[in-house]
């Protein structure tokens, strides 16, 4: 018979195996349940907005494109697994310096862009963040062939035209007996007498010339032919003295016919002009070669313009010009360039250009006036040119910024030629259709030396290994010239308005 305790013992070791089964079971369904992955989804950052038709035009917040389309977001791109190449921008396989950042058809061949990578060699150029590139706001412009025509705008100075310049002076000794132009600035026309002059040496030379008129006459009838030719040739040789002293033909005709000597001999304006000195008064005793009057013919001035030594290739004889006077805004002034003067002016670095205008009927063009000339130049030229802004000029070099697409920046040296209607043509260094940086062209020439300079200090020895630029370097470089926080001490806390708490 079988003893009660044993019937027992089965019964709690039955109970004690179904309590540990239940407690491994319930413990290995709590730890499996908390260590299963728990899935959180992190928002993706937004580094700006795009319009969606035309992704250069972007926005730090959302807008409306100008077609009435939103502007959709561009996200920060996630970690991409080891061994996948990102694509830096695309390029044309024939022309290589076309680039774009998006894939596209070549616009000359018509052949697929191909991509560039950044872990390639021949990925150049620098790289900028586009939240960046749209922070400091870069603009670019599509490089393109321009007919470039200069018009040149520069100061001017009205003057006398020196051709219709005139002195009045005698050729002999006399008296001023009566003065017919007695002030400056009077008018006068050609032939009018200005005054008159009494010569002992004109009245005697006269008196002589009238006696070998006599005495020719009275030779005629003589058979001998050698006296009659001597005859003439002495009435010839006083009519040459006469002459000689600027005694008109005329003058002589009416001595002719008058048949004696005049006292005062009449000096005639030779041209028609404004008297711009006058240097004699009545009865004033006059020596050879003095001055009496200067008459300026006043129909025609120059306007002589000062222009810059780098605009002289613009200029060209016989070219029109346009006169701007600041009293006469109503009327148009038209001249002509007639003479470059060969040399400088070493004081402004200019060189003179005389420009001949037909002054008014009221000689409104007086000379001294200032004006202002524009001059079209009839040179004109058909090549590949970029805005002035977009020039970097460092004394040693002129650069260019390039822009190659999905941020990457390439800066140029280029040489120049002449600049016109705000463009700069390029000799060498940029191709056609590439795109220039038109703004904040400065700050990415910066960001390349500072990367440069980082690049150089990692790498001290010279490898053939293309410099590899760590952008957070660049940032915590920047970073050290953030201002930082002022914390203030345990013991300046416990002050209060100059006061120490105690």
């Amino acid at each position: 018979m079988a003893s009660p305790w044993s019937g027992k013992m089965k019964k709690i070791v039955l109970t004690a195996m179904v309590c540990i089964s239940i407690g491994f079971a319930a413990g290995w369904f709590l730890f499996h349940h908390q260590n299963q992955p728990v899935i959180k989804e992190t928002a993706r950052k937004v580094l700006y907005y795009q319009n969606p038709m035309n992704p250069e035009m972007t926005s730090p917040t959302p807008k409306k494109a100008p077609d009435g389309m939103d502007y959709v977001p561009v996200y920060a791109e996630a970690e991409k697994p080891s061994g996948q190449r990102k694509i830096a921008y695309y390029q044309d396989p024939m022309h290589p310096w076309y680039t774009s950042d998006k894939p596209g058809k070549a616009p000359d061949c018509g052949m697929d862009l191909v991509p560039v990578y950044q872990e390639d060699n021949s990925a150049k150029g620098i790289y900028i963040n586009p939240t960046t590139v749209q922070n400091i706001g870069v603009t670019t412009e599509t490089i393109s062939r321009r007919k470039l025509t200069k018009t040149i705008r520069t100061s001017a100075i009205v003057e006398f035209d020196e051709t219709r310049l005139y002195s009045i002076n005698t050729k002999f000794m006399g008296w001023v007996e009566k003065l017919y132009v007695d002030y400056t600035g009077r008018a006068v026309k050609k032939g009018e007498p200005l005054l008159d002059l009494y010569s002992p040496d004109i009245v005697s030379t006269q008196e002589e010339y009238l006696q070998a008129l006599r005495y020719r006459e009275r030779l005629q009838k003589s058979e001998l032919a050698t006296a009659r030719r001597e005859a003439d040739e002495l009435v010839q040789s006083t009519r040459r003295r006469l002459k000689y002293w600027d005694i008109t033909d005329r003058e002589i005709a009416s001595l002719t016919l008058r048949g004696k000597p005049g006292r005062a001999l009449t000096i005639h304006s030779p041209a028609s002009g404004i008297v711009t000195d006058k240097m004699v008064i009545d009865g004033q005793q006059v020596m050879p070669g003095m001055t009496l009057y200067k008459i300026a013919d006043l129909t025609t001035v120059w306007v002589t313009a000062d222009i810059y030594q780098y605009e002289l290739d613009w200029i060209r004889l016989g070219q029109e010009v346009s006169l701007e006077m600041s009293y006469l805004p109503e009327k148009a002034i038209q001249g002509t360039v007639t003479y470059i003067y060969p040399y400088l002016d070493t004081a402004t670095r200019t060189a003179k250009v005389r420009i001949q205008v037909l002054n008014t009927p009221d000689f409104d063009l007086k000379p001294g006036m200032f004006a202002t000339v524009k001059i079209v130049s009839l040179v004109s030229l058909d090549d590949i040119a970029v805005p002035e802004q977009a020039i970097i000029r460092s004394g040693e070099r002129n650069v260019v910024i390039i822009s190659l697409g999905g941020g990457y920046f390439d800066p140029r040296n280029v040489r120049l030629g002449a600049s016109a209607d705000g463009f700069v043509q390029i000799l060498e260094g940029v191709h056609e259709d590439e795109k220039v940086v038109t703004s904040a062209q400065f700050l990415i020439d910066s960001e390349s030396n500072l990367k440069a300079s980082i690049a150089g200090m990692n790498q001290p020895e010279k490898t053939d290994k293309k410099p590899e630029i760590d952008p957070k370097q660049v940032d915590e470089f920047f970073e050290d010239f953030e201002p930082k926080p002022v914390t203030k001490s345990a013991e300046e806390e416990h002050k209060l308005d100059g006061m120490e708490m105690k």
